[in-house]
């Protein structure tokens, strides 16, 4: 997932990630390492990769327009790339509540692109309609909006968003995994791109970086996530 991330990082312009995302971390500081030695990266929690003093701060440098690339997740992700960080159930009456977004339902229209991520690919997760829409996928043509999403990168599969039919479909499938597995997986009709294929597995060199100098800079961030990693690693 990392690697699969990190290719979207691009040099010269911002990429940021929120709270409780060390994956994305972890790719976009592997993209500084490798293709995007001058990428502006923007990490909460991080002192090195944090300039802002505020939250507000950095709320302020997103609204501006600053911001190439932005990654989110949700406790439930459906067909048009809506996401949902608040309540499983009716809002009034929930099954749990969860934190919420933080500014996130801003940011996924203010960043020129967003990747949403999760680690869990199941039907529990890829829902055909989220419970509450704590962002929107795609908006009306009334509506200044000049981001929105790309990609949603999962533990099986890389899905796209098509813009015009407003939908995710599936781009590509990780190295083990089938077409049939992901669909069989994810809660709503998910059409198939004509050119689908195995998603570009990572390098000798990409593992390297992620398992060394990658790792060692999560360790002050993420140190559980870390802990974790290394303990797998046994």
């Amino acid at each position: 997932m990392a690697t699969v991330i990190s290719r979207q990082v691009r040099d010269r312009v911002a990429s940021a990630t929120g709270a409780n995302s060390p994956i994305p971390a972890g790719g976009c500081l592997l993209a500084k390492a490798t293709h995007a030695p001058d990428a502006r990266i923007i990490i909460l929690g991080s002192d090195e990769y944090y300039p802002f003093l505020t939250g507000k701060e950095f709320h302020d440098f997103v609204m501006r327009g600053n911001l190439d690339l932005f990654f989110l997740s949700g406790i439930q992700i459906d067909a048009q790339a809506n996401i949902n960080l608040h309540v499983v159930g009716d809002y009034d009456h929930a099954q749990a509540r969860f934190p919420g977004a933080f500014g996130s339902g801003a940011i996924y229209f203010m960043a020129k692109r967003v990747v949403l991520f999760r680690t869990e690919h199941t039907r529990r997760t890829f829902v055909p309609h989220v419970d509450f829409i704590t962002a929107p996928g795609r908006s009306g043509p009334d509506v200044y909006r000049p981001g929105g999403p790309l990609k949603v990168v999962t533990p099986m599969a890389v899905l796209a968003f098509n813009d015009e039919a407003g939908s995710l479909e599936l781009e590509s499938f990780h190295r083990g995994r089938t077409v049939e597995e992901v669909l069989a997986h994810t809660g709503f009709p998910l059409p198939v791109r004509a050119d689908v294929h195995e998603t570009l597995e990572p390098t000798a060199d990409e593992l390297r970086i992620l398992r060394g100098p990658v790792r060692d800079a999560l360790r002050s961030i993420y140190p559980g996530f870390v802990a974790k990693a290394e303990a797998a690693a046994v």
